[in-house]
Order: C-alpha cells, then structure tokens, then sequence
C-alpha cells in the first residue's frame, strides 16, 4: 500500500512552497543567485518540528554536537577540511546524496562511528544532510574563510565546528545567516521558514505519528520543492535560450518518456526502484549518446574537468563549497550512461533490464542532427558538446531530480519506516575512474565495508 501521510508531505510542501515564494518574492521573482537555495529552506524548520515532536531526537543531536569538542574528532572535522580546502579528494558532491568522499554524509557518518546514538537517529541526522536538505551550509567553507583571512589553523577549525554545531542546534537560524553572508536579497528567509513551518507542520506530526521513519520526514518534502524556483527559474531559462542546449534537455526528456513506455509494456517495472533505477538509467544513456555524437569520450571528460579543477583550486581558493558539486553530478551521469550504450562485454549494448533503447527522440531532433546550422558549417564538430559543457554546471534536468524526486516519495510511501537517504552503497564516482586512491577514503570502504582495497 501506498502511505498517505508520505504523499501529503510531498503535495503540501510543494504546492506551500508555490504560495509563500509567489507572496513574499520580491515582483514575485527569484533571481539567478539566489535560486539554488530555494531547496533548503524546508528541512531546517522540519528538524525543529521533529526535535519537539521527539526530545529523545534532539537530546541524540546535542550528543552529536558535543563530540565535535573532543580531540579525535576535532582533529578528524580539521583534516578534512583541510582536505576541501586543498583539493585533496578532486573534485566532491560536497553535499552528496551518498556517502562519498569529501561529502557531508560521508563525514558526519565517520563522526557517529564514534559515539553511541540510537540507530533511528543517527539514520536522520544522516539523511537530514543528503536527500534533506539542513540549511544549505557547505563543510569546509568557514574553514576556508578564516585561513584565507589570515588566520590560524586552529581558529580556522574553531569557526568550523562553530558552524557546524550551530546548523544542527539552530538549523533555522543558520540558514538565515548563511542568507546574510552569501547577500540573498530575492524574499525574507526568516520570514519563508516562519510560514512554511506554519504550514508543513500538520503535516509532520501526522507523518510522525503514522509511524514514517523521522529521516524519511526530513527528506521528502525538501528534495521534491526544487522545481519551482530553481529547475524552472530564470537561470535555467537563460541557459536553455540557447537552441543547442535546449535541445538537450528535449531530446534526453523525449527519451525517458519513450523507453520508460517501453519498459512498462515489456513488463520490466515491477516494483518502484526498477522504475527508478531505469528512469535515471535512460537519461544517462541519452546524454551519453549526445557526447558520443561529436567523437568525446567519458574518459576524455572526466580528464578535463578533474585537471580544470586543481588549476580551478589554485585561481580561486575562496571558491564556493559546492562549486563543482554538479560537475561531479554530471561526470557520475555520464560514466553510467556509457556502460549502458557501450557494445558487450564492455556494456549493456544500449539495452536497460533486457530492453533495447530508443534514442529516436534524439536522431530526429532537427536541432541536434543540424549542427553546422549554429557554428561555421563546415567544421560543426564540437556544437552540441559544448552545449553539453553548458550543462555540466546545472545537470538538474538530465539526472533528472524531478524524476527522482517523485519516485523516491513513491519508495517511501511503501516503505515508510525505512529510511531512504543516503544509500549505502558505492557510487561508483567518476572521479575515482582517474583518482582511484580517493576509493581508501570514502566511507562506503571505511565504514560499511570496512575492506582494504588497493586500487
């Protein structure tokens, strides 16, 4: 069955969040800079919710916190920050979904190893910093401030962990002072989480006491809220003016439709994850095939943007903490894609559980097949995959989140008492494809497999 106190999560939030932009957006716009947080405004009032609901939860948090004050885990929270600072990993999803190297959920997985915290909690806390979303601070980045200002390491990690603390004590507050320090100016956040709380909470408790895994809470309503306001923004309308790139996103959104069709009559989604698993496999199969058309490899780029990131570490040391996080997002999306469209043994042949892929909503995009109609027309070899290198830095619709995001509340609404975020699992992270050393530090080998690898 189908738990409805799961969906109501997801339609409430969504169609909450709608409203309280289209009131209190300044000219009911959200402007390009301020866009990409617009997700991470619902799980710090959430976890506030759930703390009330549950002292025990917020209690396991403040036993959480604490540990940071302790000397071995000082020490790992300011070696890895130094290690984002440095570039140390290559490039990370620094606020992954999984448990990746260099990711928050990575981190504060390897800090609960340490401590002992009921299972259930330390299960939120985790997920409340991947597919959740608790405000939208990413580790590493008062570290990098500080040491950049002159400071010392040890203050700089003193204002790390200050942050840190704080996003988990007072994750409302936080987001509103992260706001301040990146200059938002679209909509009061203060004010946004103040009426989204008002009205997500009827819908918390009931969730809560319906028995919904309290990580599962914290999940659902902040990962399915990013269409409005960011994938459908002025940024993306921007990107997308150009004929080239919007092309992409048709044809690689012309392709999920007409393969996911094609699964569902051959009989091959019988359950919700091989809908998932399918559905985020035919994109990247798509956008795959879009590179290969101009004669790149993923090899190639996976070169590319690793070595543009260490030259990128040095011009800008004060960068952003999830600066490349999408570029990771699209590499990860590519290497899939080429095992499903690459000839056995090497690949699936193009197929997905059996089934042949069709790529025709691409071969009969007339903007795709025309190249030479958007650059000089006799040398029309790199169009559409610089309109691909477009995309590398906002791959939203070719992963694609609202997909995943509205299959993966279908997943929790079936299995509501088990937590969905984050897997563990390996992803399988391109960047290891070139930096294999980073595999030793990633906690899916250090904490859930706890095998020794040597490559």
């Amino acid at each position: 069955g189908i738990k409805k106190e799961v969906i109501d999560l997801h339609v409430n939030s969504v169609v909450a969040h709608f409203e309280i932009l289209k009131d209190i957006a300044k000219n009911e716009t959200i402007l390009p800079k301020d866009d990409p947080f617009v997700e991470h405004y619902q799980t710090p009032p959430i976890l506030e919710i759930l703390y009330e609901l549950d002292p025990k939860f917020r209690e396991s948090v403040e036993k959480f916190v604490e540990s940071f004050d302790k000397p071995e885990i000082r020490a790992l929270i300011g070696r890895e920050a130094l290690r984002k600072y440095t570039g140390y990993y290559g490039p990370v999803c620094i606020v992954d979904f999984a448990v990746s190297a260099g990711s928050m959920p990575g981190l504060f997985a390897m800090i609960l190893d340490k401590i002992e915290i009921e299972k259930k909690y330390r299960e939120t806390i985790l997920a409340a910093k991947s597919w959740g979303m608790n405000t939208s601070y990413g580790f590493g980045t008062k570290f990098i401030e500080a040491v950049e200002a002159g400071k010392t390491v040890k203050e700089a990690v003193d204002a790390e962990i200050e942050r840190l603390k704080e996003m988990w004590l007072s994750p409302v507050e936080t987001q509103v002072k992260v706001m301040e320090e990146v200059k938002h100016e679209s909509f009061d956040p203060a004010e946004y989480m103040k009426r989204y709380r008002a009205r997500i909470e009827p819908y918390v408790k009931a969730a809560f006491e319906g028995g919904v895994h309290p990580g599962n809470i914290t999940v659902v309503p902040a990962y399915c809220v990013g269409d409005v306001g960011h994938h459908i923004a002025q940024s993306m309308y921007n990107m997308a003016k150009d004929d080239v790139t919007f092309a992409i996103l048709e044809s690689v959104t012309g392709v999920l439709e007409k393969n996911i069709k094609k699964l569902l009559e051959a009989g091959k989604l019988t359950d919700s994850f091989r809908v998932l698993r399918a559905a985020t496999g035919i994109t990247a199969a798509a956008t795959a095939y879009i590179l290969a058309l101009d004669g790149f490899t993923v090899p190639m780029v996976i070169d590319l943007l690793v070595k543009r990131f260490y030259n990128y570490v040095l011009k800008y040391p004060t960068r952003g903490a999830a600066a490349e996080l999408h570029n990771c997002d699209f590499m990860d999306v590519l290497l899939r894609g080429e095992r499903i469209i690459a000839p056995p043994p090497i690949g699936k042949g193009g197929k997905i559980m059996g089934v042949e892929l069709d790529f025709t909503p691409i071969t009969e995009n007339y903007v795709l097949m025309h190249p030479e109609e958007y650059t000089y027309p006799g040398c029309a070899i790199t169009v559409r995959f610089s309109s691909l290198m477009r995309l590398a830095d906002f791959p939203c619709l070719l992963t694609s989140e609202p997909v995943t995001a509205t299959v993966n509340t279908y997943i929790v609404a079936q299995y509501p008492d088990r937590v969905i975020s984050p897997p563990m699992i390996c992803k399988d992270c391109a960047v290891s494809r070139l930096l294999s050393g980073r595999r030793t530090h990633c906690y899916y080998r250090l904490g859930v497999t706890k095998e020794t690898i040597i490559y």
